[in-house]
């Protein structure tokens, strides 16, 4: 789209940029999600935690349950890794809960339970960044910082036609100068929440709403007719497979579950046991190393499951577990009932819990 006939190359009016998304917010921005209408810093941090490469539909139930499980910092401290993984079972990226769990701890133990109350402190803690370190500060305390998401690249890569994929350094460094350029002298948290809610509901990534975008008039991708080259998209990359046979050991009601490393892949989380690659005797592996006596193993269709930087397929291997055998002694294995009320709370990734329904369901 061109204006006057011309593709403008400069943005028209800087200066204004702040006070127009404050205005805009105030009249058409969101003000009724269960974290906003206070300045807790707790709420307000597992709020950001939570909607990081998360939309706020999918976050807003999870966030209330997280709530009343864990209704301040102190609660979510003492708690149980298990049980916080638990509540955060199904929303994916699992570090953030393991992160949030070890800095409420951090808080209780080294800021008397007080959340730190600047910007740069916070970004001291487990899991959290730059920008999602400012959002906090911004909301709740009312600190001029900027913050960089992946909305607000959006909205500032099309405003101001900022070239280039916005995750290299360079591309990355001009925004945040210019994110910083944009603060206003007061009034923050409405800027940031402007920020925030115009990249959500208006300069969406696939179907933006330019005529009702309050920068329309001087939006650089929209009066050159681009708006949809910006931001750059990531520069193309095969993303790998891999292949992982998981047992589904069934005994009774109960299926064997092992709990994972703290770290890597679904850390923490309770998963189904691995067959190594190229094992040429799966039942004799079983009785070794599981300690369970199975006559046959019955495949299931598989599952593929993406991670943002591999593809995973489970083939899962259903077995009858005739009898226990003594096994090598490993603490990661326990059983776990597929009733509905023992699944539910478990702490299951996605796909395995998808697994075990299908399982319960098949087998009445």
């Amino acid at each position: 789209m061109q204006r006057n006939g011309f593709k403008r190359t400069e943005y028209a009016d800087m200066s204004d940029f702040s006070s127009r998304l404050v205005a805009w917010q105030a009249r058409s921005g969101r003000k009724d999600l269960p974290w906003q209408g206070g300045v807790d810093p707790y709420r307000i941090w597992v709020s950001e935690i939570m909607l990081q490469q998360t939309q706020v539909a999918t976050v807003i139930p999870y966030f209330l349950r997280f709530m009343a499980a864990f209704p301040d910092i102190a609660a979510l401290a003492e708690a149980p890794t298990d049980e916080v993984l638990g509540l955060w079972s199904g929303l994916g990226y699992y570090a953030r809960a393991r992160n949030l769990h070890r800095a409420a701890r951090r808080v209780a133990e080294a800021h008397g339970g007080r959340f730190p109350g600047s910007a740069s402190e916070i970004a001291q803690l487990p899991g959290i960044g730059r920008s999602t370190a400012a959002a906090i500060a911004a909301f709740a305390y009312g600190e001029r910082v900027a913050i960089l998401d992946g909305n607000v690249k959006r909205v500032l890569t099309r405003c101001f036609a900022v070239a280039g994929f916005p995750g290299e350094k360079a591309v990355e460094a001009r925004l945040w100068t210019l994110a910083e350029k944009l603060l206003p002298d007061e009034g923050v948290a409405r800027y940031t929440q402007g920020l925030m809610d115009l990249g959500a509901t208006v300069c969406t990534r696939s179907r933006p709403a330019c005529p009702v975008c309050p920068m329309a008039a001087d939006c650089l991708a929209l009066a050159q007719g681009r708006v949809h080259e910006f931001p750059a998209p990531r520069p193309r990359r095969e993303r790998p497979s891999r292949q992982e046979t998981v047992l589904i050991m069934l005994e009774g009601d109960g299926v064997l579950l092992e709990k994972r490393p703290p770290t890597g892949i679904w850390g923490g989380l309770l998963a189904l046991p691995v067959l190594p690659e190229a094992c040429e005797d799966p039942l004799a592996w079983i009785a070794r190393v599981l300690g369970l006596e199975v006559d046959t193993l019955e495949p299931l269709p598989g599952l593929r499951h993406d991670f943002t930087h591999f593809r995973l397929e489970m083939l899962p291997l259903v077995g009858r577990v005739r009898a226990p055998l003594p096994a090598a002694h490993q603490d990661a294995l326990s059983w776990l009932s597929l009733a509905p009320e023992s699944l539910a709370p478990a702490p299951l990734p996605a796909p395995v819990r998808k697994l075990l329904e299908e399982c319960r369901v098949a087998l009445g």
